[in-house]
């Protein structure tokens, strides 16, 4: 159900909940769950959700599912709390036209505007698994649920793969839709390939497969889906995106988004979906979670190799380690660089190191930005926000389960599943995720953390659970995904340079970027690493993009 569905402040539920008692309407069993529980009665309901309900004595209670796959913005406005899927959709009922420069920064750091922020000043988003209840003119917004994991002391992996496999079987079942027209995204990746096949199980006929290749080097993927598609008898489609596609759709892939969003992904998501679409399938599978719920990002391993500096004794590094790595000497010798490269990020603290390579600190914040923009926000705002997620997560569990539980919420809730969601909306298409079913993350997580990564054996359970269903080719390779080469085809195309070029020079009119690093970054930086600038180049585009269509015309006061 789209936002623009809803009568204002109507009271709805959508999505796919899963009651304990199933009922045929949906709005009633909230009602219901309320009334025996209260506020922690989401922490009951599976599945994808967003639910609004009036309350006895004209209050309201909002809720979103763990992964916030259905949104919920809402705002206070003359005692009254309004809510809206959509933040646009809300800002336009209420007449809010300000722009928070704080998000545009946020956007610029995170390319997206994490929750609660949106991109419009007094107009807030539910974050994943929270609920809000306004009563008496006060607003409570607080988690319903909160991660715990509890690892089996003695698993049985025999056990546990016919837990998984059948857990995965019914939550691909249950999302079917009703007329038989479901799809599934194809990347070759382990998690895509795992929905195909379970797709064409649950039908009993050939999968339909959607995948995206490129024609550039280091980029195409397309062999592994068409291995995976040949394993599973697929019904396959393949579509491959070109520069003159990316001319065509970015103005309205960014403007369709209810705010900024800079996952260069959804442009070749919104191509899938659209075939789909084309081809009469009114819903999609997608294959997002494996990696956030079983291990299988490369990071994981990364940061247990930085973990291990915390469990040297603090005398040997301060008297062995820094007196040698840590001076400008030999700091600088070609052999103990790589040394003195990994004590500088083991020292520091999470989460704040797992943005070391963060690219808008890399490029200098001065350097980019103008002072205007700078006097107008808190630059450390985006690592205070990550700092209170981590401490209010899970702090008795493993490092590797921390870094899980942080994922959800950056990775999954504000990135990944909002390029899905948006694109294929955008497309005419519901959309899925099998893998980020209720029952699968309470599966994950009485998992022992050696069944995630082991060693530096990323995913190692998920992998092993289905071998012999997965083809040995797909078990082996590494993780890419729908990736763009945006970079490269800006250097080379001349229409997809000029889109580019003409839309970072309205961010400069805008008075937010620097004249200066916007053409020191198209004259030259893009050419000599096109795939490490053309990120900039990219987030910097789809916001003047949206600003355009949204609030052409805001300036920075």
């Amino acid at each position: 159900m789209q936002a623009h569905d809803l009568p204002p402040d109507t009271p709805f539920a959508s999505g796919t909940p899963r009651f304990a008692t199933p009922a045929p309407d949906a709005l009633q069993s909230w009602r219901q769950a309320y009334a025996a529980k209260g506020v922690a009665c989401a922490a009951d309901v599976g599945g994808e959700f967003a639910v609004a309900l009036d309350l006895p004595g004209g209050g309201v209670y909002l809720a979103v599912d763990r992964f916030a796959v259905h949104s919920l913005c809402y705002a206070v406005h003359d005692g009254r709390l309004h809510y809206a899927t959509r933040a646009d959709v809300l800002a336009r009922r209420l007449g809010i036209r300000d722009i928070d420069p704080q998000a545009v920064f946020n956007y610029l750091f995170h390319h997206c505007i994490p929750s609660p922020r949106t991109i419009y000043a007094g107009i807030q988003r539910l974050p994943p698994a929270h609920y809000a209840r306004f009563e008496n003119g006060q607003l409570t917004v607080a988690p319903y649920w909160t991660a715990r994991f509890d690892e089996l002391a003695r698993p049985s992996f025999d056990a546990l793969r016919d837990e998984f496999r059948g857990i995965l079987r019914t939550a691909v079942k249950e999302r079917l839709d009703g007329a038989g027209q479901t799809a599934c995204f194809l990347s070759g990746g382990t998690d895509s390939s795992t929905v195909c096949g379970l797709l064409g199980e649950a039908t009993g006929r050939a999968p339909a497969s959607y995948s995206i290749g490129f024609e550039a080097e280091g980029y195409d993927e397309m062999a592994y889906a068409r291995i995976a598609a040949k394993a599973f008898g697929a019904e396959h489609h393949e579509y491959y995106v070109t520069p003159a596609d990316l001319v065509k759709a970015i103005p309205d892939v960014a403007a369709h988004y209810d705010q900024p969003f800079g996952n260069s992904s959804a442009v070749p998501a919104f191509y899938c979906a659209s075939k789909a679409r084309a081809d009469g399938y009114t819903r999609m599978l997608a294959g997002d979670g494996g990696d956030e719920l079983f291990g299988g990002n490369t990071r994981y391993a990364k940061e247990r190799v930085f973990h291990v500096y915390s469990q040297i004794p603090s005398p040997l590094r301060a008297g062995v380690l820094h007196p040698l790595f840590m001076n400008p000497v030999t700091g600088s010798i070609p052999l103990l660089k790589k040394g003195t490269s990994y004590i500088r990020q083991a020292r520091v603290p999470m989460p704040d190191r797992m943005q070391s390579y963060n690219l808008l600190d890399r490029l200098g914040l001065a350097d980019v930005l103008t002072p205007a923009f700078l006097a107008a926000v808190d630059t450390d705002a985006p690592r205070q926000h990550q700092r209170a997620t981590w401490a209010a997560g899970p702090h008795d569990a493993s490092l590797v389960n921390q870094m899980l539980a942080f994922d959800w919420r950056y990775t999954l809730a504000e990135n990944d599943l909002p390029k899905v969601v948006g694109t294929t909306a955008m497309a005419g298409v519901d959309v899925s995720f099998p893998l980020l079913d209720t029952r699968l993350l309470d599966f994950s997580l009485k998992l022992p953390t050696s069944y995630k990564l082991k060693g530096l054996k990323l995913r190692w359970f998920f992998k092993e659970a289905l071998r012999g269903f997965l083809p040995d080719e797909i078990l082996t390779k590494k993780k890419h995904g729908f990736g763009l080469p945006f970079g490269p085809w800006a250097v080379k195309d001349a229409a997809l340079n000029a889109l580019a070029a003409e839309s970072l020079r309205g961010v400069v009119a805008r008075g937010l970027v620097r004249a200066d690093f916007v053409e020191s970054l198209l004259t030259r930086r893009l050419k000599e690493h096109a795939g490490y600038y053309g990120e900039m180049v990219w987030i910097l585009m789809m916001l003047e993009q949206w600003l355009r269509r949204h609030a052409p015309d805001y300036r920075l006061a």
